[in-house]
């Protein structure tokens, strides 16, 4: 079972060019690595978009929309003044022009009609999972777990928030050059083309996100501890990409100045209490990975009252890192891909206060590697079982020589469990995403899940107050003073909105 793409076919120079119809398209495709990488990227874009496809029926929600399409004015001109401002100056709590020039793409397109604002973060999704899928090639045992892992990814319950929220955006935009960028960099041996290919890509996906800042020690670890290069060499490699990310890092953090939204409890814990709930919080999201339920648009895991639970996580870690260690030498994919879902959480962590202590889409980019050892891992494991399986019934069972080969059947098996898996996913996400369908929608859900939060409150009563229920809002705001012990800026924000409805 070789696992080397297929060999490229040139023609004799001495040969003329057919000029048929689809002879661009098999030459593209023949760069691309011929039909076996093609076709399984192009299933997963028709998989994804029939995922995700319902959400072009939805309408915005009250869940920062209103800030980056529906009230914005910078992106319902193609004005010097806005293209401007948009290029230049911090918009929306962050500097991220690339995704504010995609709204303002989507607004020559289709004005305020949302469905065309979804379209683009299905399609965008779709293509990121064919860029996982062809990235995962290089690193994974065969084109069976590569799809596989990719599949998961595609249609994982947890990305929805990623996908079917207009305001995610950022994310979705920026993964596309970060993957595009990895897929340059990523090599045992680069040329000096690639390399530059790679930080145009970087530059692309940090004027998307600030996260991209994480490619750059991505690539070094790479190169330290897959390519085995020395630390000089990879660290002068990375340094003009380290440097283009480090100029970007400091202009976000000085956008970071908005305690708007979200919440705000944790951001009086100290940098080791921080650390201790992280502990727990890493595990939560290994659970959402493996199986996805009760998701949300807002969280709120305890801060206090936890030290059974940070003892236990903490024993899990060390358990994890010391495995990764004993197999450094013979299985240095498994602390690479540990690490790399490790830096891309990095940024939201808290270290540097966020007001928010974990969200789905945190795990968008943090997936792909997780997923990726577990497709791995399931892979081995049905190995394994066939084999145990062949040695019980070997004396019972004779073979028929027309029969598949022993490997063979090993990913067949596999690859059917594997598919089961993302029916189950696909239900799931199914399942959960109409909760995204309009502002209504999303706040009576999420009430449900985490009423005791004053911001989801306040978002509900917004809601109802816009659907003309003013009443009923009123009553979510004193539910909130009374029972969701509000800090003091939601406390004036409840106490505002209550005086003002009530003169209305």
């Amino acid at each position: 079972m070789s696992l080397a793409p297929p060999p490229q076919t040139t023609p004799s120079v001495s040969d003329k060019p057919e000029l048929k119809p689809g002879h661009l398209l098999r030459q593209v495709v023949e760069r691309l690595g011929g039909l076996r990488v093609v076709s399984p990227a192009c299933c997963l874009i028709l998989l994804t978009c029939a995922c995700f496809g319902p959400a072009i029926t939805y309408d915005f929600v009250n869940w920062d929309d209103p800030w980056y399409v529906v009230e914005n004015d910078l992106i319902k001109s193609w004005s010097l003044q806005n293209l401007s401002h948009i290029g230049t100056e911090i918009a929306i709590r962050n500097y991220a022009p690339l995704t504010l020039y995609s709204y303002l793409i989507d607004h020559t397109l289709w004005g305020l009609w949302p469905g065309g604002y979804h379209l683009t973060n299905i399609l965008l999704h779709a293509f990121n999972a064919a860029l996982v899928y062809t990235l995962l090639l290089r690193f994974v045992p065969n084109r069976t777990v590569a799809f596989i892992a990719a599949a998961l990814f595609a249609v994982h319950p947890v990305h929805v928030e990623s996908v079917v929220w207009i305001s995610s955006r950022k994310g979705l935009l920026s993964a596309t050059f970060i993957l595009a960028s990895l897929l340059c960099w990523l090599r045992s041996e680069r040329t000096t083309k690639q390399e530059l290919w790679g930080t145009g890509f970087l530059v692309l996906a940090l004027l998307s996100k600030i996260i991209a800042v994480m490619v750059p020690p991505i690539v070094l670890l790479y190169d330290l501890l897959i390519v085995r290069k020395t630390k000089s060499e990879s660290i002068v490699r990375q340094f003009v990409p380290g440097l283009i990310a480090a100029w970007l890092l400091i202009i976000n953090m000085s956008a970071q100045n908005s305690e708007l939204g979200g919440v705000r409890g944790h951001l009086d814990l100290s940098r080791l209490e921080i650390f201790q709930v992280d502990l727990v919080i890493l595990w939560q999201y290994v659970g959402m990975l493996v199986w996805p339920q009760n998701l949300s648009v807002l969280y709120d895991p305890p801060t206090t009252g936890i030290g059974g639970q940070v003892l236990l996580a903490a024993s899990g870690w060390l358990l994890v890192v010391t495995i990764a260690w004993k197999l450094r030498k013979r299985l240095p994919q498994l602390g690479w891909a540990l690490s790399i879902m490790l830096l891309f959480l990095l940024p939201v962590l808290n270290l540097f206060p966020i007001t928010t202590l974990m969200n789905d889409r945190y795990l968008y980019l943090p997936s792909i590697p997780f997923l990726a050892l577990l497709a791995t891992a399931g892979a081995q494991a049905v190995g394994w079982f066939w084999q145990r399986f062949q040695r019980t019934t070997e004396t019972q069972v004779k073979w028929d020589s027309s029969q598949l080969s022993d490997s063979s059947r090993v990913r067949w098996a596999f690859l059917m469990v594997g598919l089961m898996l993302v029916v189950l996913f696909t239900g799931k996400t199914a399942a959960y995403m109409p909760v995204w369908r309009n502002g209504m929608a999303l706040w009576t859900y999420t009430e449900q899940q985490v009423p005791q939060l004053a911001v989801v409150q306040i978002q509900m009563a917004n809601t109802l107050h816009a659907a003309g229920e003013t009443n009923a809002a009123r009553k979510h705001l004193q539910y909130a003073l009374e029972h969701c012990s509000p800090d003091e800026l939601d406390r004036q924000r409840i106490e505002q909105k209550l005086a003002d409805w009530q003169t209305n």
